[in-house]
């Protein structure tokens, strides 16, 4: 099945290397046991990494978290989300780990199923979706702000490398490869984000000059 071109075609790519790597049976034989990420099991991760998919669709075919109100720049939304920032035991981390680790409980397979099929929605959505059909912007219950829906989209591309990487790190397997055209905007924004938090020096020192380059440029 070929996928629609632009950010939704990008999410779907990303969506089915996600699918990829939560299907390995490394992640089936470690599911309790601890992931890469402090105090999160390899099930947890796993079911993170698979919420990315399942949020998009939940808005796009139930209108989950769907709002018509203006929407803040997508820098400006991680300026604003305090996970961003945090650290490991601040409110907002807490209840990523503990609502990672309840949506776990369902398990390998019931988690592999549902990505499956909210990936097989999805292609069917975007591929006969005009622009004035799919969500105009997204706003989850925990901001105070909204997205546009491609913004939203790029937040999830994002979330889908990085925590693929984090769950192929756990499992000790390469995590999938993915186009050049879809990982340009996922670094575009981490780099973005950098900026914002260490400042052009930094970023500059740390991508161009060893000898100066400062101890971590980490977007989050």
């Amino acid at each position: 099945m070929s996928a629609p071109a632009g950010a939704l075609g990008d999410f779907l790519l990303a969506g089915a290397s996600a699918l990829e790597v939560i299907g390995r049976v490394e992640v089936v034989d470690r599911w309790s046991g601890p992931s890469a990420l402090p105090e999160m099991s390899v099930g947890a991760l796993a079911a993170h990494l698979g919420s990315q998919v399942l949020t998009v669709h939940a808005a796009v075919t139930s209108g989950d978290c769907v709002t018509e109100e203006r929407p803040v720049p997508l820098l400006e939304h991680y300026k604003r989300v305090p996970w961003a920032s945090a650290g490991l035991d601040d409110p907002s981390n807490v209840t990523i780990r503990e609502g990672a680790e309840q949506a776990a409980g369902t398990g390998h397979d019931g988690l592999v199923v549902s990505v499956e099929r909210a990936l097989g929605d999805l292609h069917a959505v975007f591929a006969s979706a005009l622009p004035e059909g799919l969500p105009p912007a997204v706003r989850m219950p925990w901001w105070d702000w909204s997205l546009s829906f491609e913004d939203y989209l790029v937040t999830r591309v994002m979330e889908i490398v990085v925590h693929s990487d984090d769950l192929a790190v756990s499992v000790d397997v390469e995590p999938p490869a993915l186009p050049e055209a879809v990982l340009g905007p996922v670094l575009a924004l981490l780099v973005g984000v950098s900026l914002q938090r260490h400042g052009q020096a930094a970023l500059v020192r740390a991508l161009s000059r060893s000898e100066r380059a400062p101890a971590s440029i980490s977007a989050f």
